[in-house]
């Protein structure tokens, strides 16, 4: 039924890339489509209409697509012209954070143990502090205190750091 149009569809294909190979991919793939529609029973009132618009989001796609594939060849760059790392991936910005993180482990090994205990549970194992206090058979109240202690040597930690 809709083969008749592949002449004009071709031809529009063309007139849109303007490389006779590419407007013959185009062109079947839009026929593979619109043949699926047709053959999963979905009603085509204007096969030419529809053909025209699937060929038409395909080249769309095939520009985005080659969009994205379009860059220098980065060998090629000079060292200036490299792109840059995030700067969380930034040599200096990754040791900082290494060091920040060894501060932290640090200064909560220097808690007592059962605040160390307490606070560990809290920031690693994300455990209320009412699962806490039952895991470790002490009082909620205990609980808050070896968290609050845990939370200042962290905070005091940062503030060294950050100075």
């Amino acid at each position: 039924m809709i083969t008749h149009y592949y002449r004009e569809l071709f031809n529009f294909c063309l007139r849109k890339v303007r490389d006779a190979d590419v407007a013959a991919d185009l062109a079947q793939e839009s026929y593979v489509r619109v043949l699926a529609m047709e053959q999963s029973g979905r009603p085509i009132l204007d096969p030419r209409a529809l053909l025209r618009k699937v060929a038409l989001h395909l080249k769309i796609d095939m520009d985005r697509r080659a969009e994205l594939r379009r860059h220098d060849d980065i060998d090629a760059l000079t060292e200036p012209d490299m792109p840059a790392q995030p700067p969380h991936l930034q040599p200096d910005a990754v040791y900082a954070g290494t060091q920040l993180a060894e501060a932290y482990l640090q200064a909560i090994e220097q808690l007592p143990a059962r605040c160390r205990e307490a606070f560990s549970l809290y920031a690693f194992d994300d455990l209320s502090n009412k699962e806490i206090a039952q895991h470790m058979g002490i009082s909620l109240s205990m609980v808050n205190q070896y968290i609050g202690r845990g939370k200042l040597a962290c905070a005091a930690c940062r503030d060294a750091y950050e100075e």
